[in-house]
């Protein structure tokens, strides 16, 4: 197996030896703001929380979520998940079988203005009308689309392999009001579920980027990873949560570099563009399990952990537009990173369940990715860092700086961590299926992403994104449409490859089912596992041959028959208009709009 290529090697990093300084945690958490909303943020240097866990008991877990919103001390927005005994974006902690009931209010305050014409559904002034659904749930019907408000929501549960109908995992119309009573969410998670990191978030379209940038994330772990993996058995792990934010000192001076200093320019939505030198000022400030890590001092938070312990660590990107380059350092040296799992799947050779691990010095995220990795923690007096290096995202992408995430102290009375794996699991059957990447595919689809200004004699004019069937006219997504862009059919496989015509970053997503990396630029790679997102790499302008992925991608499983979303994971895009729909038509139907190169557009 290669060296996770794509996840490492493949996307044109800034190479830096390392930090010399970071400021110096001590002296424990300091006091937090604890809003009246209830949603947690962190001060800056304090500990990072553990989130809370919420765990199945009898193979249900049922849980309360308030979806609430609130504008802090500088104006900005900000959104969170509140559990009823007030915890904060909780792990949901579920096993293959069990069902998870979860019943969301939306609490937000802000406008009610429209948002977006629709979502799915009529556009109509009146909005869908009021009607009794399937789960008893009265007043308006929250699954049948209609115009948008600003403070609608709905959820969507990434990386799940569930079906894409409304109470489960529909996000095209499933829109949750203020007004509405709470909405039940209800699924069982699927005994093939791969164990590992997946996580919520809202996913309404035309304010996705809004409500995550404001906070509104959780991660969902289904369990078991220890039983693919013995090497993990008895490990302590932690759940890291990153997100990004606006900036909280926009006007400060960026920190002294090596770099002389470039000219900063904004695009059209007030982002910082990548000055390419990997230094400067963000795009977007990060903060980690909602502790703060501000531009431009970028004050760590604080971790702790027992010397020399090895934990498994959990990180997920739950960032709307930034990308994440993570690495640890001790005394200012790159340390190996044991990656054992890659977007909620542990890795393996060929779909055959094993010990893989690779071991890595840094690991490129994208947006609503994840990666799980052991830590040999530091020796007690090492100076130790969880960094995120600098990323080049492309002249037209967002700026994504080296900065420090945490620093890890060491102590022989830290405290565990309150989650651990199984010290005797038992070995988890395998699966019966044709490995995906075996699998003869019914068709080949190819697909790019690609961007128009406005006005191409201004960069900082309105840009319209797109992702685009090969032959068809390039199109923003409009979420009034009735008839999908590709039509596929459940029980096939299929090969897509996708391009990126554009001078930025794109992140490749699709809902309800993962996929394997067969192709990347035209070259073929030996990457054995699946995902479900990936990063593409940005156009030159001038090369005549567009960068590229080529994916594998599984419509065999029966629960994937229906409509549902693909899209880049960079939400400004995908609010944007960089978005598709694709329905998986249930085994034995067939229809004009499967046959390969055409949309049912």
């Amino acid at each position: 197996m290669n060296a996770l290529r794509v996840l490492i090697c493949a996307c044109l990093l800034l190479a830096f030896g390392g930090i010399s300084t970071f400021a110096q945690a001590g002296g424990g958490p300091a006091a937090a703001d604890q809003p009246e909303a209830g949603c947690f943020r962190g001060a800056e240097g304090s500990l990072v929380p553990e989130p809370e866990d919420l765990r199945s008991r009898n193979g249900v877990l049922e849980v309360e979520l308030a979806f609430r919103s609130y504008k802090d001390a500088n104006g900005q927005m900000r959104y969170c998940y509140v559990a009823e005994d007030g915890g904060q974006a909780p792990n949901l902690r579920l096993q293959p079988g069990d069902t998870l009931i979860l019943r969301l209010k939306n609490q937000a305050s802000g406008p009610q203005r429209a948002a977006h014409p629709g979502m799915g559904g009529s556009a109509s002034p009146a909005g869908p009308k009021a009607t009794r659904d399937a789960h008893g749930q009265g007043g308006r019907d929250a699954c049948a689309g209609g115009p948008m408000i600003a403070s609608a929501t709905n959820l969507h549960f990434h990386g799940l392999l569930i079906p894409s109908t409304c109470h489960q995992d529909e996000t095209l119309k499933t829109m949750i009001e203020p007004s509405d009573a709470p909405f039940e969410y209800r699924f069982k998670i699927p005994a093939n579920q791969p164990p590992g990191l997946y996580w919520y978030h809202p996913h309404v379209h035309g304010i996705s980027k809004t409500q995550i940038l404001g906070g509104a994330s959780g991660a969902l772990i289904v369990e078991g990873i220890e039983r693919v993996n013995r090497q993990l058995a008895g490990l302590p792990e932690r759940v890291l949560v990153v997100r990004d934010q606006d900036l909280l000192n926009p006007n400060a001076a960026p920190p002294k570099s090596i770099y002389p200093e470039s000219i900063q320019r904004l695009d059209a939505e007030g982002d910082l563009l990548n000055t390419g030198t990997g230094t400067g000022r963000p795009a977007k400030d990060l903060s980690i399990n909602f502790v703060n890590v501000p531009y431009p001092n970028y004050p760590p938070a604080m971790i702790r952990m027992k010397p020399s312990e090895r934990q498994l660590w959990r990180v997920l990107n739950a960032s709307a537009i930034t990308y994440l380059n993570l690495q640890l350092l001790f005394d200012s040296a790159p340390q190996p990173m044991e990656v054992v799992a890659l977007d909620g799947a542990p890795l393996g050779e060929n779909g055959i369940p094993g010990n893989a691990m690779q071991r890595v010095s840094h690991a490129v995220v994208p947006p609503g990715g994840r990666v799980e990795f052991v830590v040999n923690g530091p020796k007690l007096g090492v100076h130790a860092a969880l960094v995120t290096r600098g990323v080049d995202t492309g002249p037209a992408g967002e700026n994504d700086p080296l900065r420090a995430l945490a620093t890890i102290v060491t102590a022989a009375d830290a405290a565990e961590p309150r989650a651990a794996l199984a010290a005797n699991p038992a070995p988890l059957a395998p699966q019966d299926s044709v490995w995906l990447g075996n699998a003869t595919p019914v068709r080949e689809r190819k697909l790019y992403f690609s961007e128009k200004a406005a006005n191409p004699n201004d960069p900082n004019s309105p840009t319209t994104f797109f992702i685009t069937l090969e032959g068809e006219t390039p199109a923003a997504f409009d979420p009034n449409w009735r008839a999908p862009n590709i039509v596929a059919q459940q029980g096939t496989v299929e090969d897509w490859i996708i391009e990126n015509r554009s001078q930025e970053f794109h992140a490749f997503h699709i809902h309800q089912t993962h996929f394997i990396l067969m192709e990347w630029n035209g070259r073929k790679v030996d990457e054995p596992f699946l995902r479900d997102t990936v990063n593409l790499d940005y156009w030159d302008g001038k090369s005549p041959k567009y960068p590229s992925v080529k994916l594998r991608i599984d419509f065999r499983d029966p629960n994937i028959a229906g409509t549902f979303a693909y899209h880049c994971h960079l939400l400004e895009h995908q609010d944007g208009g960089m978005m598709g729909i694709i329905r998986v038509e249930p085994s034995g139907h067939t229809t004009a709009g499967s046959q390969p190169g055409k949309s049912a557009k």
